[in-house]
């Protein structure tokens, strides 16, 4: 493609610019600061003429005594390898300053190709030039999983066993594959959704305290979580794919969906951690596209608490503590109050902190705004660790083997309705996991 083609793709989706002259203005200014040079992923000269383009604008640099490079890889997966390479040998500033490069998911397919990956880009990057980015691990929420944690002795004391019954952890997408099945029949909602976001959600939330903020100590202590995680097991795996309702059309009906297709576009996953802290509580990761008539994904964690002794009280409402890390980011404690009056009866109520309202002047960044700007610090801490990696993938690959039909027949996903809170069996798959609802919820 040429510059303006180029120019336009970068640009195309920045909202606003027709309304205000300072976001157009500030579109034309970036557009100055992009360049494009075409090439061929696996094609030594290629790089090598990438190489003379960045030494051109190194070249009108203040000072030519640094210059940092960083480079991403918004690529194919396929294609990690062979540029990895190219990029070392061709385009790596030894002259000072810095080098990193960035990798996006998915971080292989299972345990051993993901270990492939891992050592081949090792064979040219360094851990400490490597950045694997998961955005989840920059949203607002997450990040802020540490500081309700650890910087709070009422959360802290109740964190454990002894106080919770179960925990949820739910991603809903209002929407299908829309031309995309090609890529999610290859990778389902299990690679696409749980094994990376998710289950990075999960570790923040069940980590011990770390020594400090710094990199290291917190990932040391996300590997610790993962290590006491045993593979997931049939049993607790619930796969459903939607079909046509509500006036949409189903996973097969998608024209660029296998035919026949026994992929999952849902998945529920029970997770148990062995360790003295979660031994006994169950962690239900769900993930599905089509559910729930939303405008935009839901992201949120629901930790339902034990029920109170009974005596005094019958059949009142459990305590639960709501995350939501998207849409409108919020967090709400669901507590029984008195109903006021002259009687004496229990009610649920919630405590809600919702972003928007006490923040209403703050500006939250995107997740791949923070990362990246961690990226050019250096900062490793919002970034996938080597052995973090390979822990999540032992987690998993049985479970995606089985679904990929590798030890005997593939197990075929339950039918849930387009627009659906999913299928049907789910609720008897989460009752089982301790989960109650009450009849005011």
């Amino acid at each position: 493609m040429d510059k303006a083609e180029f120019d336009k793709r970068a640009t195309g989706y920045i909202k606003g610019a027709e309304d205000s002259p300072e976001i157009a203005n500030a579109i034309e200014s970036f557009k100055e600061n992009l360049s494009y040079v075409a090439g061929g992923y696996e094609d030594g000269e290629s790089f090598d003429n990438l190489n003379k383009h960045l030494e051109e604008i190194e070249s009108t640099y203040a000072s030519q005594q640094e210059c940092n490079r960083i480079f991403y890889l918004a690529l194919p997966p396929t294609v990690f390898i062979p540029v990895a390479k190219n990029l070392k040998e061709h385009c790596y500033n030894s002259k000072g300053g810095v080098n990193r490069i960035i990798i996006e998911k998915p971080f292989g397919k299972d345990l051993e190709s993901a270990r492939t990956l891992l050592s081949s880009v090792k064979q040219y990057w360094t851990e400490d030039e490597t950045f694997r980015i998961d955005h989840y691990l920059g949203k607002e929420m997450v990040k802020n999983l540490l500081v309700l944690r650890f910087a709070n002795i009422a959360m802290g004391a109740a964190w454990d066993k002894n106080s919770i019954s179960n925990v949820q952890i739910t991603f809903k997408e209002p929407f299908g594959t829309e031309g995309r099945g090609g890529y999610f029949d290859e990778f389902g909602i299990i690679r696409d959704v749980l094994q990376n976001h998710l289950l990075q959600v999960l570790t923040i939330l069940t980590m011990e305290r770390p020594v400090s903020f710094a990199a290291e100590d917190i990932r040391d202590e996300k590997v610790k979580v993962l290590r006491a995680i045993p593979p997931i097991e049939k049993e607790d795996t619930l796969l459903g794919q939607y079909v046509a309702a509500n006036g949409k059309p189903g996973y097969l009906d998608d024209s660029t969906v296998p035919p026949n297709s026994i992929c999952p576009t849902f998945a529920a996953t029970t997770l148990w951690i062995h360790n003295p802290r979660w031994e006994g509580v169950p962690f239900v990761l769900k993930a599905g596209k089509g559910r729930f008539p939303l405008n935009e994904a839901k992201v949120e964690v629901r930790i339902q608490f034990k029920d109170v002794t009974q005596g005094i009280f019958k059949d009142i409402a459990r305590n639960e503590l709501v995350i939501r890390i998207q849409p409108s980011e919020a967090v709400y404690l669901k507590l029984n109050a008195k109903t006021p009056g002259l009687y004496t009866r229990a009610f649920p109520t919630e405590m809600d902190l919702t972003y928007k309202r006490r923040f209403a002047e703050a500006k939250i960044p995107e997740a791949y705004e923070s990362l990246i700007l961690d990226a050019l610090r250096g900062d490793h801490s919002n970034f996938v660790r080597n052995d973090e990696l390979d822990y999540a993938w032992k987690i998993f690959t049985p479970i995606l083997h089985w679904i990929d039909g590798k030890n005997g027949q593939r197990p075929k996903p339950v039918p849930y309705p387009y627009g659906s809170r999913g299928p049907k069996e789910l609720d008897d798959f989460i009752k089982k996991n301790g989960y109650r609802r009450s009849d005011g919820a």
